[in-house]
């Protein structure tokens, strides 16, 4: 849903006479001169459409190939800043030159609004920030936004094999935005979310000035970890507290087909899971494979439990029999190797394969919802003939219970704690830009369909996983209702208190993209 007017004609033509006045070198000047001013003695990596590398940066991070098409609109410049100054530097010529800036960390943004924009604008790539420092002593981390999550990991265990932290699995997502919105992973049973964790940052406001948690108060610290990246300033770097995790841990994955009793073992997993121990984490992917020449659907049971194995196997005899775990189904590993296993990569490979970042590039589109009562057998049946009508459909079923329980809603801006059995994440993937509308076409369908199964009023999403389905606006000005359409869908009843914070420390609006927390100063 967008919200257009008559008067966005007006927006539309100033926005084109803007781009017009860009066009000529005066724009790229006057910028590169007030970077200088800003950051004298220092050089600024800046990357123009002329300049022969300014296609790899822009495109080196980006992992949706449907957002990266000829007629996608491109920044004027990329900074690629190698101190903290140099982002100071950014926003401030950025204000000065009154063109819109985005900032990327790892650029897995499902819908690309952390460096596309309808306006004329500049991208802040952080991915040169990048610096991962743990303190045993303390079990603590302070973690610039450009890091990945792999190199979070290998870091944590080149000190230590008995600490971990609760992020995502996949080792190439960029830190600033994970936390920005949340972060979870094997561990959030355990522990919670990676922005639970978060007890101090740095960023830069729309000042240039940079703060932490004690300069830029209670209420900028809570909107930043949860409330979604682009809306409140650059967030430059992150103290985290580490988990401690046993020396040993458990992982299995158990495929079921339809004929094997998927659907049973799926209707049941969903009460299961919720209510298991917190060190037991299982999650479901309901994928389709190619079997006996021809297509069937999937369910993958894929875990990691706190403990060896044997206690593992007593628990699931418990708990869960009709899986049928055996002990051959299970491996012991340290938990960063549980990083590898869940990421794809060889377990007894090299710890530096986490400090790879090559991603694989898909077009693709996604979307999530929250369930809070068990879907029905009926219901499993429909997910799964609509899920063979595609050639790479996958629906990942992420249970949610134990800490997850214990923290309460408001505690920061991510909402989705008690009372949620478990996350849905819709994927499909497809092999080039003219299925784009066919295949989006679908995942609408299938999202629509699973309607009556899911959270209402609203129907809740995971900011993490964008969609600008659910509302967009044109360049970031949205009203408080306009912007609510989205906003009260990731954020609940935590959207009022993140717009009263936006509009305090940004009330012009400045840090915005098209799914932004509005200003009420700018409604």
């Amino acid at each position: 849903m967008a919200f257009y007017s008559s008067s966005h004609f007006v927006i539309i033509l100033s926005v084109l006479l803007f781009c017009i006045s860009l066009g000529n070198s005066s724009f790229e000047s006057d910028f590169l001169q007030c970077l200088s001013q800003q950051s004298p003695g220092t050089s600024i990596p800046v990357y123009t459409p002329n300049n022969a590398n300014y296609t790899i940066v822009l495109e080196s991070t980006i992992q949706n190939l449907r957002l990266l098409s000829p007629t996608t609109p491109k920044p004027y410049l990329i900074v690629t800043p190698l101190a903290e100054s140099h982002v100071q530097a950014s926003v401030i010529c950025s204000r000065k030159n009154n063109i819109q800036i985005k900032t990327r960390s790892g650029g897995h943004d499902y819908e690309g609004l952390s460096y596309l924009s309808d306006v004329p604008f500049v991208v802040v790539d952080l991915n040169k920030l990048r610096s991962v420092s743990v303190d045993v002593q303390t079990e603590t981390a302070w973690i610039q936004s450009g890091a990945t999550l792999g190199e979070v990991y290998y870091n944590i265990a080149v000190k230590s094999r008995t600490l971990g932290f609760p992020g995502g699995i996949c080792s190439t997502v960029g830190v600033g935005g994970h936390f920005s919105g949340g972060g979870y992973g094997t561990l959030l049973r355990s522990y919670g979310l990676a922005a639970d964790q978060v007890i101090d940052a740095r960023i830069v406001n729309v000042g240039g000035e940079i703060l932490d948690k004690t300069t830029m108060g209670e209420d900028l610290f809570w909107a930043i970890r949860g409330g979604g990246g682009g809306s409140f300033g650059i967030v430059l770097s992150w103290k985290v507290k580490l988990v401690p995790v046993p020396p040993t841990v458990t992982v299995f994955t158990i495929f079921k087909t339809i004929p094997q009793g998927a659907t049973a073992l799926v209707y049941k997993w969903q009460d299961v899971a919720y209510n298991l121990p917190e060190e037991l984490f299982i999650r479901v992917l309901l994928d389709v494979v190619n079997q006996n020449g021809g297509r069937i659907a999937r369910a993958s049971f894929n875990s990691i439990y706190l403990g060896n194995k044997e206690n593992l196997l007593s628990l699931m005899n418990q708990r869960f029999p009709e899986l049928g775990l055996t002990i051959n189904d299970c491996t012991e590993m340290s938990w960063v190797q549980s990083t590898l296993y869940f990421y794809g990569l060889p377990v007894n490979g090299p710890l530096e394969n986490l400090l790879n970042r090559n991603q694989a590039k898909f077009f693709l589109k996604a979307k999530s919802d929250y369930v809070k009562v068990p879907i029905p057998t009926v219901g499993l049946d429909g997910i799964w003939k609509r899920l063979l009508e595609q050639d790479y459909p996958l629906l990942i079923f992420v249970p949610y219970g134990g800490k997850m329980n214990d923290i309460s809603e408001s505690s920061i801006p991510f909402p989705h704690r008690e009372g949620n059995m478990y996350q849905i994440l819709y994927l499909t993937h497809w092999g080039g830009l003219a299925e784009n509308e066919e295949r989006v076409s679908w995942m609408r369908r299938l999202y629509a369909y699973i309607a009556p199964y899911v959270s209402k009023n609203p129907r809740a999403a995971y900011v993490n996983y964008r969609d600008v389905d659910i509302g967009q606006s044109t360049n970031g000005t949205a009203t408080y209702l306009q912007a609510k359409v989205w906003g009260g869908n990731y954020f609940k009843n935590n959207y009022d208190r993140l717009v009263r914070v936006k509009t305090k420390v940004d009330p012009a609006n400045f840090f915005r993209n098209e799914q932004s927390i509005p200003s009420v100063a700018n409604a």
